[in-house]
């Protein structure tokens, strides 16, 4: 298998651990709030990140992609931005479970607008 089609795999992977992680934090965060606080809740999501991260970046040396030329990749990392800010005020910053709730709804769509995108290839996959 080319190195470029494993990294793509490794990276989506990453992705769907990610959101998976995000999601299971975001129940903990309704129903057992001091879960949030264990090492491992606090450590995995770095780590799944980190992972995601590399395997985006080689993607990008691998393939000889400049996000600066390629619209939609740059629009999968405005949106991931977005993500994470949306995702610190839901399982972090939001003041009431009503904002965070909201914040965690709307990370959730972002995330989707990010797969749809990479699946698309398109700045405005719907």
């Amino acid at each position: 298998m080319p190195a470029y089609l494993m990294l793509k795999h490794a990276h989506a992977g990453f992705a769907y651990l990610t959101v998976l992680s995000f999601v299971a934090r975001g129940l903990m965060m309704a129903a057992r709030p001091a879960w949030l606080a264990a090492k491992p809740v606090r450590i995995a999501p770095h780590l799944i990140d980190t992972l995601l991260l590399v395997c985006a970046i080689a993607l990008l040396v691998v393939g000889q992609l400049n996000p600066l030329h390629i619209p939609w990749l740059q629009a999968k990392i405005v949106a991931l931005v977005v993500y994470i800010g949306l995702g610190t005020v839901a399982l972090k910053r939001g003041k009431t479970p009503g904002v965070r709730w909201g914040a965690f709804i709307a990370a959730l769509a972002t995330v989707l607008y990010i797969v749809t995108v990479a699946k698309t290839k398109m700045v405005w996959p719907f």
